[in-house]
């Protein structure tokens, strides 16, 4: 299940920090803000923000975090910074403020419903804090989701690390997105880190996941799956691993799709309303 595909890479480059340059011109703000989780794509984007110019702000936002992940994050942080002088940093500890909602709510005996919904609602408050941020900077949020995440499995949290106002990397796939980040500079620890989206990393949220322990298979896997699916592959196509994969992809995709379509409106007949 490999993917080949050739890629231009400085091209890929100078298209993106050029198409993310226009937008925050045309859009009138004074620079991006992004947070950094220690991962690649958010390595990557903020790399790519930071060519454009414009102030770039990265953030980390701890909550119960690896140190693991710290490490890379800081690692990141610091190097960006030495290499472009537009980049500055912050860091805004959320842990006691997702304890203090953690303890105000009520809670739910079911463990894995209960851990997604902590999962979740770590990413909302990293959102919120993005946005407030974003607000008394005038910056605008990019988003770190790649194409498997935001149009094939819908891997990420809604109103959460999909709540943004630019999505520069979100037509890459991942085994893409790792070639580019080598080709910008992205540092090795990160390059070769197993992807995580930091969401269940303490004991009282179920341990340290991965995103293919989570997911069932890896991002090689999923953009297989994804370009077959697009040919109109169907499961009985395949057999063994791949059949397996295959329907691994097509249920994700199925049951995210309110994640990746405009939330539905119920237009009201015009015959109930007179304007």
């Amino acid at each position: 299940m490999s993917n080949k595909t050739t890629l231009n890479l400085e091209g890929i480059n100078a298209h993106i920090v050029n198409w993310l340059k226009t937008y925050a011109e045309n859009s009138g703000v004074k620079g991006f803000v992004i947070g950094i989780s220690g991962g690649i794509d958010s390595a990557l984007t903020s790399t790519l923000c930071a060519q454009t110019g414009f102030p770039v702000l990265c953030v980390e936002m701890p909550i119960h975090q690896a140190e693991s992940h710290v490490n890379r994050a800081n690692e990141h942080i610091n190097q960006l910074k030495k290499r472009f002088p537009n980049v500055f940093n912050d860091r805004v500890d959320l842990t006691p403020s997702f304890e203090t909602f953690k303890n105000s709510v009520p809670t739910c005996e079911k463990e894995e419903v209960l851990f997604l919904a902590l999962a979740n609602t770590r990413a909302r408050l990293r959102m919120t804090t993005l946005y407030y941020l974003a607000g008394i900077h005038g910056f605008l949020v990019a988003g770190t989701g790649n194409k498997v995440e935001d149009f094939g499995v819908g891997f990420y949290t809604k109103y959460g690390d999909g709540g943004v106002d630019v999505s520069p990397i979100a037509d890459l796939m991942k085994s893409e997105v790792r070639q580019l980040a080598k080709f910008v500079g992205v540092p090795e620890s990160i390059l070769v880190a197993k992807p995580t989206d930091g969401l269940f990393t303490d004991a009282a949220l179920g341990g340290d996941r991965s995103d293919e322990d989570q997911l069932g298979a890896s991002y090689d896997e999923l953009e297989w799956a994804m370009l077959e699916k697009d040919k109109g592959k169907v499961a009985e196509d395949f057999e063994g691993r791949q059949a397996e994969v295959f329907r691994i992809y097509s249920q994700r995709n199925k049951i995210n799709q309110h994640k990746m379509k405009p939330i539905p409106v119920c237009e009201i007949p015009k015959e109930f309303i007179i304007r």
